[in-house]
């Protein structure tokens, strides 16, 4: 269907769309293969999995944000190390962002790097995570500041695990899209808006959504792949939404927190004369939708200026945004931590978010 090869400096890595996961898994699975499988998958897809996972070996993890760090690693390494794992074996990822960082991780630290392939299950992953090549995990309260860069060797996603997730996962999903097409062009997010109502319930309206949203960043990968220079533009609304994370201990689901990241992105640009409010506004009637249901009103802006200040992205005190200046035009802006800053995001939480 949409089935195209990333180029990476590493090793190139191919992406394939598929209807049966259980076929690919039985025809790609060799022996001292490792499945790694969220917990909640094995068991809402035990019907197609079960016969795979008992014929090999497997070893299922809670994909929760404090497994994703180098405690919740450790003990996977060891089970992997006692039980006969080895260089030429390969590590193959079932599940979402989570199980994916936990896996690459791993993968790009054991023997010094081993093969990998990856399965995405969420939404958050098929349409983003997937590709990228990038291995991320927390310290401490601070999310994704571990990692490198370390892409699967092929990728296969199949829809059909879109099927079991719940509203507010599909909304994560396409708010975290959402900026690779505010990224690309005013004529991209008018489709996505456009689109949005009915990729919420439509497959083949989501298919054409996780497609484009993986051509945009494909672009930008393949130029930057390490993320120094053009590539940066895709933290549009992380900063913001990083904190957000963490400061409600993950209770707003990344996409989410990304909305509301690219909001106060989009609030920052106005007060700097980045872009009118009619931009903002625009753009805010779509977030608006993704957020709703939730709530941030609960963080404390000490904490959360706190929580910017750590963002990996930044240059010494400088914080480094990613701000607006139009449809197309989002680039990174160094800005002090002043008093004028605090001001606005002060008026922001107090005005912007009943």
């Amino acid at each position: 269907m949409y089935n195209f090869t990333v180029k990476s400096i590493i090793h190139d890595y191919e992406v394939n769309f598929i209807e049966d996961t259980k076929a690919v898994l039985e025809q790609e699975i060799k022996e001292g293969d490792f499945i790694i499988i969220d917990n909640k998958i094995k068991e809402l897809y035990k019907d197609e999995l079960g016969e795979i996972l008992a014929a090999n070996k497997f070893i299922g993890i809670d994909a929760t944000e404090p497994q994703k760090s180098y405690q919740g690693a450790e003990p996977v390494l060891k089970h992997l190390i006692e039980n006969g794992f080895r260089k030429n074996h390969r590590l193959i990822a079932i599940g979402g962002g989570i199980t994916q960082d936990i896996t690459a991780f791993m993968s790009s630290i054991l023997y010094r790097g081993v093969d990998w392939m990856f399965f995405p299950t969420s939404l958050l992953a098929q349409g983003d995570s997937c590709i990228g090549s990038k291995t991320s995990i927390n310290f401490g309260d601070f999310k994704n500041l571990v990692g490198g860069f370390y892409p699967p060797n092929k990728i296969f996603i199949n829809p059909k695990f879109l099927d079991t997730l719940s509203e507010q996962e599909m909304k994560s999903g396409l708010g975290e899209m959402l900026h690779y097409f505010i990224v690309s062009s005013e004529e991209d997010f008018r489709r996505f808006k456009n689109d949005y109502p009915q990729a919420l319930t439509d497959k083949k309206v989501l298919a054409g959504i996780i497609a484009r949203s993986l051509e945009i960043k494909k672009s930008y990968i393949e130029r930057d792949e390490f993320d120094q220079n053009i590539r940066q533009v895709f933290n549009y609304g992380h900063t913001f939404g990083h904190a957000i994370e963490s400061l409600t201990n993950y209770r707003i689901p990344h996409g989410i927190a990304v909305s509301y990241g690219m909001d106060m992105s989009n609030f920052v640009s106005v007060k700097l004369g980045y872009i009118p409010d009619s931009l903002r506004r625009d753009v805010r009637e779509l977030v608006e939708k993704i957020w709703s249901g939730t709530q941030i009103t609960d963080i404390s802006l000490d904490k959360f200026t706190s929580a910017l200040s750590k963002d990996k992205k930044n240059i010494g005190k400088q914080l480094g945004l990613i701000l607006n200046k139009g449809y197309g035009k989002i680039f990174k802006d160094l800005r002090p931590m002043d008093d004028e800053f605090i001001g606005w995001l002060k008026e922001y939480f107090a005005n912007e978010l009943n």
